[in-house]
């Protein structure tokens, strides 16, 4: 059986991407898993033009909310080309009903343990509608199918060592979606860091752990660190702030290669911190944290959330320069987001404050719900101002510059990298997309026009 795997996309940026980073870890992943008798293609709609007259038996679709609406495009055109459609990932997990309108069969949860039944009974001419994965308990799992991944993305080596987060915040769906803390065999994932089929010098230096918490379990970092050491690699990775009080953890993060650590810092206030379910962040110790993963020359990138209900357009628009203050690297700016299956949600759902927006609004970069202490334009319009300050030449520069004299060289790279990925858009106001104006005409870059149902 021949089976086309699909990472959906949206575009975010007026103009799209001028150069395209990482790719997510879902498709390749699902590739390696798949029984190898069968025959395998993986498309990022990202970067690769989907074959619509493809001779696939199955269409293998995998999604998050913001980029539903093609998803739900690709879908029809398939099946009206008499294709079996099926689809999985965090949107359907967590809108069961509306996805069984789109598509022959759906995975909630993860796929794992649901993957294999699945393509017995497509075989078998038997398919089910629902299909419940269960989580999994990361042994034995193959290295990824970076094979099958495009040219066009800059990093390849995406892989997992963990799975899940002990935090419960707010806005997150991991802790839904992927229950517990569970680890990979050290082995395992020393095995995938060392995979080196890669045409370019920095795809086999760099290992991106796509982890949502890799370091929360001291003596499994520990071990797996000192491992991952003699392979002499550049790591980043996804970690909390507790980390910055454990001077043995970034230590042992330096010398085994770490350049780059994202932290979920997410505001500046109190109160919005409590909302999140984030009590673990204190504001006073931020900058003194940043401080102790700079003094091993490792770069800072951290996320910011606007949109809390303690938020106005002025604290919002401030951020900027209280990023600056406390020395990241690499700032990463969202709108609040109300995703199904989020405390958050259920908060906003109670309170009749969701708006009735189509799923190209739950990007990151737009508003789908009624702020408490603005109007959604507000909220929209303060957003934009923290992110051209934030990404101004005046600003990415002096972080490039800070990053030369502090990060070490590996560090240094991400931090001019990324800084000069977002000046880039900011010089070339490939500012984030309003949905509002955008809703529908850039969908027609993915499907084509005359196949395009709802017009």
């Amino acid at each position: 059986m021949t089976i086309d795997i699909i990472i959906a996309y949206v575009k975010r940026y007026e103009f799209g991407h001028e150069k395209d980073f990482v790719p997510p870890i879902t498709g390749i992943h699902l590739a390696a898993i798949t029984p190898k008798k069968h025959t395998v293609r993986v498309f990022h709609q990202q970067v690769d033009s989907i074959d619509l007259d493809t001779t696939a038996d199955l269409i293998a679709l995998s999604f998050f909310s913001g980029f539903a609406p093609s998803a739900f495009d690709l879908a029809r055109e398939f099946k009206r080309k008499g294709k079996t459609v099926i689809a999985g990932g965090p949107h359907v997990t967590f809108n069961v009903e509306e996805s069984l309108g789109h598509f022959d069969a759906i995975v909630t949860g993860e796929a794992e343990s649901a993957w294999g039944e699945l393509l017995r009974d497509m075989e078998h001419g038997d398919l089910k509608r629902l299909y419940s994965g269960r989580p999994c308990d990361m042994k034995d799992l193959p290295t990824p199918r970076y094979d099958l991944l495009s040219n066009k993305f800059f990093i390849k080596k995406v892989m997992q060592a963990t799975r899940g987060c002990p935090f419960t915040c707010s806005f997150c769906t991991v802790p839904t979606l992927n229950p517990g803390f569970r680890l990979r065999p050290v082995e395992d994932v020393i095995r995938d860091a060392a995979y080196d089929n890669f045409p370019y010098w920095w795809q086999r230096k760099v290992v991106w752990f796509w982890d949502d918490n890799l370091t929360i379990n001291r003596k499994y970092i520990q071990a797996l660190l000192t491992e991952l050491k003699p392979l002499k690699k550049w790591w980043l990775t996804q970690a909390s702030l507790d980390i910055a009080k454990d001077d043995k953890l970034l230590d042992l993060m330096r010398d085994s290669g770490c350049i780059g650590v994202f932290l979920g810092i997410e505001s500046f206030d109190k109160e919005s911190l409590a909302d999140a379910h984030k009590r673990q962040n204190r504001i006073e110790h931020y900058k003194t944290a940043v401080a102790a993963i700079h003094k091993r020359g490792i770069a800072v990138m951290a996320g910011f959330i606007a949109g809390f209900d303690h938020d106005t357009p002025e604290s919002i628009e401030e951020m900027a320069d209280r990023i600056m203050e406390i020395g990241i690297d690499v700032p990463f700016l969202s709108v609040m987001t109300p995703f199904r299956g989020t405390p958050i949600y259920h908060e906003l759902k109670k309170e009749d404050r969701m708006l009735d927006k189509g799923w190209e609004f739950y990007n990151g970069y737009n508003v789908a719900f009624k702020p408490k202490r603005m109007s959604p334009e507000e909220l929209l319009l303060s957003h934009r101002v923290l992110w051209k300050r934030s990404f101004s030449v005046w600003y990415s520069l002096r972080r490039i510059l800070r990053g030369l004299l502090t990060l070490r060289f590996g560090a240094m790279c991400l931090s001019l990298f990324m800084n000069s990925f977002y000046m880039l858009k900011r010089i070339r106001r490939n500012y984030p997309v309003d949905m509002n104006k955008q809703a529908v005409a850039h969908w027609k870059e993915y499907v084509p026009v005359e196949t395009m149902l709802y017009v």
